[in-house]
């Protein structure tokens, strides 16, 4: 039984297959965490190994692979080989370059999406502009694991969902509310949330004044650097 995906066992030498059934490590074999991917891509290209996956709520997560240590470590000591060469430093430096461009070029893109979808009257364009700036600088970092890290829906969509999920933590009582744990409860709560979210965030698109003691303004306020 070779390349498939086990959970843990329930003991370090062993994994869990989908069916519930329990495997023992062969013999020979070394477990390679997480955190390198280069050698793990050549590891698995070389032949046998076992993927081992731990869900944790709606997530899963990477516990390594097992394979044959003798095949784990000839691939190290060739690839930190490779990684010591000016060639391949070149190349890392080049590829971080490309990264980082690729990084300001959607931070803008991202930014200009929500400011579309803000849509605010010119009389309210500097608040609209503080805003963006703000759900952009906590939404599109590397590694954030928010929406808009995601690629599986349009921009346009992720900037919306940015907003509200900005607004329902900034604005509103989300984070210290008592949720009843019921089914589809925290959603129903989420899905009120954003509407009160796009409720207020109107006020802006028109000339109307908006509320007294703004949730909005003033979670921006707090964030602005005292001058």
């Amino acid at each position: 039984m070779t390349n498939n995906v086990f959970s843990p066992g329930p003991t370090s030498d062993t994994v869990k297959a989908a069916d519930g059934s329990i495997h023992t490590i062969p013999a020979g074999w070394s477990l390679l965490p997480p955190g390198d991917a280069g050698l793990t891509r050549r590891v698995k290209a070389a032949g046998d190994f076992w993927s081992v996956q731990e869900k944790k709520g709606r997530r899963t997560f990477s516990q390594g692979i097992w394979a044959p240590e003798e095949t784990i470590e000839r691939l190290r000591v060739e690839l930190n080989a490779e990684r010591a060469t000016p060639a391949y430093a070149k190349k890392q430096a080049a590829a971080a370059e490309r990264r980082n461009q690729q990084q300001a070029e959607y931070v803008e893109d991202f930014n200009e999406s929500v400011l579309n979808f803000l849509a605010f009257n010119p009389t309210h364009a500097k608040l609209a502009q503080q805003l963006a700036l703000a759900i952009t600088a906590h939404a599109t970092p590397v590694g954030s694991g928010t929406v808009a890290r995601t690629k599986r829906i349009p921009v346009e969509q992720r900037a919306e969902a940015a907003v509200i999920a900005w607004m329902r933590h900034q604005t509103t009582a989300y984070d210290s509310m008592k949720i009843p744990r019921v089914k589809g409860k925290r959603r129903e709560v989420r899905r009120m949330l954003a509407q009160r979210s796009k409720e207020l965030l109107n006020h802006y698109r028109s000339q109307s004044t908006p509320p007294a003691r703004c949730p909005l303004r003033q979670a921006l306020s707090e964030k602005m650097p005292a001058s």
